[in-house]
């Protein structure tokens, strides 16, 4: 346990390597020994078949739950799976107590097939403000870390993703058509235009760390679960990126945004998506 802190800034500069520590020992205690090794009784279904859960998502929250809490003293933790078996826990992002905000397995359905395209996602947030994210994809043994002010690192290079090759087409990670609204499909056919290629999006996490490296242009998703946004949106912003809902402001970690936003590499692509997905309504 740590004592005597007194801000979050302090916290961050004295232990965001012990944060780090506790991601890579529940992947390698919780996920990884069940990656490619599943049977049928440890994987079910949520909301529909195209949302799974599975023991490594659970016993991986469960042991982050307990590691962070005990980093961060008065600190609660907001879990995907906790909020899924009581949905009143998730009132905590809007307080004013530090919050974790953990996916212990973004892109389960990539995890059950095999797929190394997962990853656990951390956030820590302050009155709905996130201060710190950890996204890291064990089976690929990459960790990307951003810190409000101070930048964002994948396996501690800086992560500059610069602005797209004038008169290449934007290519456009979007929300899977099952999560959205008959509005937001027709916002999301904005984006099926000359000079833009939209394709399905994978974890969102590694979507959005794909953007601050500059390997995607943009994302254009639907839904506001701060679990699958909250790492990454730090990350894309403190790389240099922006991210806009449709009314041009900000995405909020609290909720009430209007859908679907935008994580773009730079704020002219940012304003352009944003454009495209207004005109589809």
């Amino acid at each position: 346990m740590i004592e005597d802190i007194e801000t979050i800034d302090e916290f961050l500069a004295h232990h965001t390597s012990d944060v780090e520590e506790a991601i890579r020992q529940a992947a390698a205690a919780e996920i990884m020994p069940r990656f490619r090794q599943l049977t049928a009784d440890e994987i079910d279904e949520k909301s529909g078949p195209h949302d799974l859960v599975t023991d490594a998502d659970r016993k991986a929250e469960e042991y982050l739950t307990e590691a962070l809490a005990k980093l961060l003293p008065g600190s609660v933790v907001v879990g995907e799976e906790a909020v899924h078996a009581n949905p009143a826990t998730y009132q905590a992002i809007q307080g004013q107590a530090p919050v974790w905000i953990v996916d212990p397995v973004d892109g389960t359905r990539q995890f059950v097939h095999g797929d190394t395209g997962f990853c656990t996602l951390v956030a820590l947030a302050v009155g709905g403000v996130v201060q710190a994210s950890w996204t890291y994809a064990p089976a690929r043994d990459q960790l990307a870390v951003a810190v409000r002010g101070r930048g964002a690192r994948l396996d501690g290079e800086l992560l500059r993703p610069g602005a797209p090759t004038p008169g290449r087409d934007l290519e456009i990670a979007t929300s899977h058509p099952d999560y959205t609204t008959d509005e937001q499909k027709r916002a999301l056919l904005g984006l099926r235009t000359e000079g833009v290629r939209p394709r399905p999006c994978g974890s969102a996490g590694l979507e959005y760390l794909a953007v601050a490296r500059g390997e995607l242009d943009a994302t254009a998703f639907s839904w506001e679960a701060a679990w699958d946004h909250a790492a990454g949106l730090l990350l894309v912003e403190e790389a240099g990126g922006v991210h806009l809902t449709l009314t041009g402001e900000p995405f909020r970690i609290t909720g009430g945004n209007t859908l679907p936003f935008t994580a773009a590499r730079d704020e002219t692509t940012a304003r352009r998506v944003r454009g495209l997905l207004t005109a589809g309504l």
